[in-house]
């Protein structure tokens, strides 16, 4: 996991510092005590919320994804960091979604907290509608089916992690979320529940800013929207954030990070313009993708990396990030450095079943198309505001 330097993201300081700081007693006390399961624990959040409960000495700690690899490399950098705990760890390499989880669960079960970090994030996922129906299902069913296990099982409580996206969402990723947190409200009647949204987990797997390391290492041009501007939050940052909304959230809160002058909004190009510094190069501005591509074999050894920095065109893209509607309840009190939207209790059974029900039968049909499922996602979510162009981030370099 990427060590980042701050001053990359706009910041000279921590952002939960205060919070972090304050509680570390009652959260070294709750994981101690305590026992955990992680889904989705290879992705880069996953990777930091397991180092978080790890370091703290947990009485059991479960580890589950589908990324055989990156599950591999994540206890190697445990054992490499913090070495062994007394309690139970272990890591299994499953899909959440199949017979083999399914009996793993049954065999075991016995977890106090259940955390879910498993998410397809990605707005270009939306691109075709098979893609995006694994979407709903990892987002939206599989976190269903996992909430129901834990509520059979005894669970305490059941963290999922939401995303900024999901407010006034504008691309189906988002709106995917929006949903899953739809569904979260109907299980939160029968096991306690949190949540939390943030920004941009800089440097995460499979990001932009991810894709700067990859580019350098492998000499290519640096691509990056010079009119997107974002808030970021570090992977350690990110395994906080989940950390306390689980254990301190009460049924129903979604965390999120206060926007203070700690927390910029910063673009992408800045950010790239930046990390070539902190390695000696100098941006050359190209206008199109073949220069860039030609000029990546002279440039560098003048001291220059060639960038093409231009205005976003792609499908989903949201103009500004936020945590939260004028319409939600806040508590900015709680907390120095975190909000928390009290979601209320209500849910639509029928608009949730039909939901279900619309989904099932397209697959039985194993037949659908994008545009039903936007116009489903439209009867779900009345407020959403497809922004749809036509053009996707894998038509561009």
């Amino acid at each position: 996991m990427q060590l980042l330097d701050l001053s990359l993201i706009g910041r000279s300081l921590p952002l939960l510092n205060s919070d972090m700081t304050a509680l570390t007693a009652q959260l070294d006390s709750l994981v101690g005590s305590s026992r955990f399961l992680v889904l989705g624990a290879a992705g880069t959040i996953g990777q930091a919320v397991t180092k978080e409960i790890f370091k703290r000495q947990p009485k059991k700690l479960h580890t589950v994804d589908i990324n055989e690899n990156n599950l591999v490399e994540l206890v190697r950098d445990i054992r490499s960091a913090f070495g062994y705990i007394a309690g139970d760890f272990q890591s299994f390499a499953l899909d959440i979604g199949s017979i083999e989880y399914d009996a793993f669960i049954k065999a075991d079960g016995q977890y106090d907290y259940v955390l879910n970090l498993s998410a397809l994030k990605h707005v270009r996922s939306e691109k075709d509608p098979f893609t995006l129906m694994r979407m709903i299902d990892v987002n939206v069913f599989n976190t269903d089916k996992t909430i129901q296990q834990s509520i059979q099982a005894g669970v305490k409580k059941y963290f999922c992690v939401s995303t900024d996206k999901a407010t006034n969402p504008v691309n189906m990723m988002g709106a995917s979320k929006r949903i899953m947190e739809m569904f979260l409200m109907r299980r939160s009647h029968q096991l306690n529940i949190s949540t939390a949204r943030f920004a941009n987990v800089a440097f995460s797997d499979g990001s932009l800013l991810h894709s700067f390391n990859q580019r350098i290492f492998k000499q290519q041009p640096i691509v990056a929207p010079n009119d997107v501007k974002r808030y970021f939050v570090t992977p350690q940052e990110s395994g906080e954030l989940c950390l306390m909304s689980c254990l301190l959230g009460d049924n129903r809160d979604i965390f999120f990070p206060k926007q203070t002058q700690f927390l910029p909004l910063v673009s992408f190009a800045d950010i790239a313009v930046k990390y070539l510094a902190q390695l000696g190069y100098e941006p050359h501005l190209c206008q199109s993708e073949s220069e860039a591509r030609d000029l990546v074999h002279s440039l560098p050894s003048q001291g220059m990396w060639p960038c093409l920095f231009t205005q976003s065109d792609t499908t989903g893209e949201k103009d500004v990030e936020e945590f939260f509607t004028h319409n939600d309840v806040l508590d900015m009190d709680r907390f120095t450095d975190l909000g928390v939207i009290k979601h209320p209790a209500e849910f639509d059974e029928k608009r949730l079943n039909m939901f279900e029900h619309e989904i099932n039968a397209m697959k039985r049909e194993q037949a659908w198309s994008k545009t039903q499922i936007v116009a489903l996602f439209n009867k779900m979510l009345p407020e959403f505001d497809h922004k749809e162009t036509g053009k996707y981030l894998d038509g561009k370099m």
